[in-house]
């Protein structure tokens, strides 16, 4: 089918003018504000070393496809191509899998899986195998799918943030929601306002989701190892840490082991 690899098949166009600054580049921004993916997921793999080595070292794969959905995000705005979307939304799609596997609190599985966590990583790559067979099925929707998973892990952050009297994880948790909130509003703005943004010629909205949701995925994910330590690593203290420098107002986090098992 060489349809899927033409410029412009895929179904999905956002606000910003294709084709303004390069013939060879369908959406200048929208491709060029997903390089924040290629440099935090280096920076997350070395800042989170000493942590993945205790923890599980299935974290690397978690921000590999970090790094990979840059890529292919980039490939999809230059050429609009069909395939391009479903590269993009598929790896999405096993990231978001990924951190589920490793990260989900074992209070939060199906009750008929008895906190059993290799049944419950099983669980997730059937589904998120099955889901990327359907993706190819309603390519439009895909990307509200997604981003409807992400409300289930808002749904959990909330539960853990009534739970919790740690500062530094409650102060996380409201960071990693305002900044999805943000980012997603930009998104929908993008999708479902674009002709008011074309008549004031604003067609930025999609690169804001792009640079907001690449610092809100490390934020996401250091929320959620505070919260699978409190059930998975008993005896062991992370420290939240930002890079470059703790000092400074904003930063990459991170956590530093300094090293009971608690009830949901």
């Amino acid at each position: 089918m060489p349809s899927i690899f033409a410029y412009q098949s895929s179904e999905v166009d956002w606000c910003e003018s294709n084709f303004q600054y390069s013939e060879l580049v369908a959406e200048f921004y929208n491709t060029f504000t997903n390089i924040p993916f290629l440099i935090f997921g280096p920076l997350m793999i070395l800042l989170m070393y000493p942590y993945a080595q205790k923890r599980s070292r299935y974290i690397y794969v978690f921000w590999v496809l970090f790094m990979i959905i840059g890529l292919f995000s980039m490939y999809f705005h230059m050429t609009l191509s069909f395939l391009g979307q479903l590269l993009d939304e598929i790896a999405i799609l096993w990231l978001l899998g990924s951190g589920y596997s490793i990260w989900m609190p074992r209070c939060y599985f199906p009750s008929f899986l008895e906190g059993n966590r290799s049944q419950f990583i099983c669980l997730v790559f059937i589904t998120t195998m099955a889901s990327t067979l359907l993706s190819f099925l309603r390519p439009t929707v895909n990307a509200y799918v997604l981003n409807s998973i992400a409300l289930h892990i808002v749904y959990i952050v909330c539960q853990e943030y009534r739970k919790t009297s740690n500062k530094e994880l409650r102060h996380l948790i409201e960071v990693s929601v305002v900044l999805w909130a943000v980012a997603l509003t930009s998104w929908v703005s993008d999708r479902l306002l674009c002709s008011f943004w074309q008549r004031i010629h604003f067609f930025y909205l999609h690169s804001i989701w792009h640079v907001l949701i690449s610092i809100t995925f490390p934020y996401g994910m250091v929320t959620m190892a505070l919260v699978d330590a409190n059930y998975e690593m008993p005896g062991e203290t992370l420290k939240v840490r930002y890079w470059p420098r703790d000092s400074w107002p904003v930063g990459l986090p991170y956590v530093e082991i300094r090293g009971d098992d608690k009830n949901c």
